[in-house]
């Protein structure tokens, strides 16, 4: 895609952090603005800033984890704008601290329906509407560079991550098959100043959080450091979406710092080693 003024993007999580970024980025280049989130005070605020800037938005609450939520959604936006251009599955939440078989079927539940679940009906409602389009588009599904790492710790999120980066995959080869005009792009940021680390804030009331657990508290603030101190920022995440779209670009690997990391791990596959746990960089 090269033009987007007036075309219409659909955003997921656009209330806070890389959501939020996007949408407003979007939203600069003269797009219509479709913004889902389950915070509707943070995503009524995003709305009136569009808004306040001349620009279109549409704010809709929207669980993506619930595929009747994600139809409402297609819905709206097709009745408000007529069409989708640009689709970015970027709803994520995180769950820090515990071994894999410590967390609750509850924890695995709402991190993989949001994370992962969300992506899949995403990519199940509104890809066959964007084909039927036969224009330009493009799909945006927020993994993470944990998506492309290997690790010791944040298993409900690290799974949802990996799941992300091979859906997104082969979408790609799918709709290259069939000569499709609609492109795909798998975002995995690294570090970015977000309130990712405090994502449980927005966790539904038949999920509970697991209260003052020492463990996980300790790695909820190792996280939380590691994001604000990042030195990257949700705008300049957008611009590398914004690039990324433009240029027909699959990987968005915005921290290049991390690029040793996945060498590594795909240097302990092609050789046949037990993985290897390095340090994350801390840029």
């Amino acid at each position: 895609m090269k033009e987007f003024k007036d075309k219409v993007a659909v955003v997921t999580g656009a209330a806070s952090g890389i959501g939020r970024g996007m949408a407003e980025r979007f939203a600069s280049a003269g797009m219509k603005v479709v913004l889902a989130d389950v915070e509707l005070p943070a995503l009524a605020g995003v709305e009136a800033r569009i808004i306040d800037k001349d620009g279109a938005a549409l704010a809709i609450a929207t669980d993506v984890s619930k595929p009747a939520d994600i139809e409402r959604l297609a819905d709206r936006t097709l009745s408000a704008f007529g069409a989708v251009h640009v689709l970015c599955n970027n709803a994520g939440v995180f769950m820090p601290g515990r071994p894999s078989w410590e967390w609750t079927l509850a924890d695995w539940e709402w991190v993989l329906g949001v994370n992962l679940w969300g992506v899949i009906h995403g990519i199940r409602v509104f890809v066959p509407i964007m084909l039927g389009q036969d224009s330009e588009g493009h799909i945006v599904n927020t993994a993470s560079i944990m998506g492309l790492v290997t690790g010791s710790s944040d298993a409900t999120y690290g799974v949802s991550k990996h799941g992300v980066v091979r859906l997104s995959e082969c979408l790609h080869h799918e709709l290259a098959a069939i000569g499709a005009k609609l492109k795909v792009s798998v975002l995995c940021p690294g570090w970015v100043s977000t309130e990712l680390a405090d994502a449980d804030r927005n966790r539904p009331s038949n999920a509970p959080t697991q209260g003052d657990d020492p463990q996980i508290e300790a790695r909820r603030v190792s996280v939380r450091q590691a994001l604000k101190g990042a030195g990257q920022t949700p705008e300049h995440v957008a611009e590398c979406v914004m690039d990324a779209i433009v240029n027909e670009k699959f990987y968005i690997i915005t921290h290049p710092e991390w690029k040793d990391r996945i060498r590594a791990r795909m240097d302990d596959i092609l050789e046949e080693r037990n993985p290897r746990v390095q340090p994350a960089p801390t840029g």
